[in-house]
């Protein structure tokens, strides 16, 4: 666990974008100039942060830290931030937004949302409570247009950004078990076998994909190891990475030349996800399976790089790292 330092650096930048509204980088999709409009109308709730989702995760982050440190010196602040976005009239505003626009922010904003409400009913206080009533509606509509969206996609996107498929579904695996959602189980673990049950030999050496903040190929080994028991997922791996603790060059952490440019802030999220997937994959294998003290090895370098990468410094990375920092060192996912 990292100190309390670290933890209300996290805390802070969350609250330094959750209610800035610019610099915005949203891609909405307009019918008309009824719908140009500054993001606060489009989006009231999670109109900061530059764009929605980091906005959705940044309110997680805040969540998450409130429920594992109750008495840290943030939490006021945070209590007041949440409560200002976070109110039925918002969220009235952000549910009709989504149910005119099915594919806004899915998969990645969508599962964040999920995720979201995870937390919420996991926290289990008077906050969470009156927050998880004033987020149901929206919880619902973006349940649907995933569940709408998932029951028809063929082809899952392998691709490092925002739209890949098997990131989205592990987050959405993880609320659907919270919520004891068993038909939405269902059909991520149909959906997840085939797309990915058949994988083999992937060619780890292409990543990172241009600037990736997610990893294909540990993205998806992080969902299998969800879906599969620990034997059964240790032969999928051997099959899909065969050269797993056996190149000492694979998953080397990714170098950022310029963290103020906003693409290649995204390496610095990569070194991050990649930490939390590995460490993931870890607790998918058996105790005894020889690869765990290279994976170990691998998300503890990939943890240093990418937790001394967070900071203030550029808005570029200062929007998001927070919350993918709080999902690695709190240990989001597995534990």
């Amino acid at each position: 666990m990292e100190n309390s330092s670290e933890i209300q650096k996290f805390a802070q930048l969350a609250l330094e974008c959750i209610r800035r509204e610019y610099p915005n980088c949203n891609q909405y999709f307009c019918e008309g100039e009824f719908e140009v409009k500054p993001p606060h109308q489009l989006t009231p709730a999670f109109y900061g942060c530059l764009d929605w989702h980091s906005a959705v995760h940044n309110h997680w982050l805040l969540i998450r830290l409130m429920r594992w440190y109750p008495d840290a010196e943030f939490c006021s602040a945070a209590k007041e931030a949440i409560a200002y976005n976070l109110t039925p009239e918002k969220i009235s505003g952000e549910t009709a937004y989504l149910q005119r626009k099915p594919n806004f922010e899915r998969p990645y904003g969508l599962a964040w949302l999920l995720q979201l409400t995870a937390e919420l009913r996991e926290w289990q206080n008077a906050y969470s409570k009156e927050w998880l009533a004033i987020l149901q509606p929206l919880e619902e509509a973006v349940k649907t247009n995933l569940y709408n969206w998932l029951s028809g996609l063929s082809i899952p996107a392998r691709i490092g950004t925002h739209r890949q498929t098997a990131f989205a579904l592990g987050l959405v695996w993880d609320w659907a078990k919270t919520t004891d959602n068993s038909e939405f189980a269902f059909l991520l673990e149909k959906k997840g076998r085939e797309f990915y049950d058949s994988d083999r030999h992937y060619p780890w050496a292409i990543e990172p994909l241009g600037y990736d903040f997610l990893s294909p190929s540990l993205a998806s080994a992080d969902l299998m190891r969800r879906l599969l028991p620990p034997v059964e997922f240790a032969q999928w791996l051997s099959d899909f990475l065969p050269d797993l603790s056996k190149n000492q060059n694979i998953f080397q952490p990714a170098r950022v030349d310029d963290p103020a440019d906003y693409q290649q802030s995204h390496l610095d999220g990569l070194n991050l996800s990649r930490a939390w997937m590995l460490e993931g994959i870890i607790s998918g294998l058996p105790e005894e399976d020889g690869r765990r003290e290279f994976l170990q090895a691998r998300a503890r370098l990939h943890r240093q790089v990418g937790l001394a990468a967070v900071s203030d410094r550029h808005y570029a990375g200062s929007h998001w790292l927070g919350s993918f920092a709080v999902y690695l060192v709190t240990r989001r996912g597995f534990s």
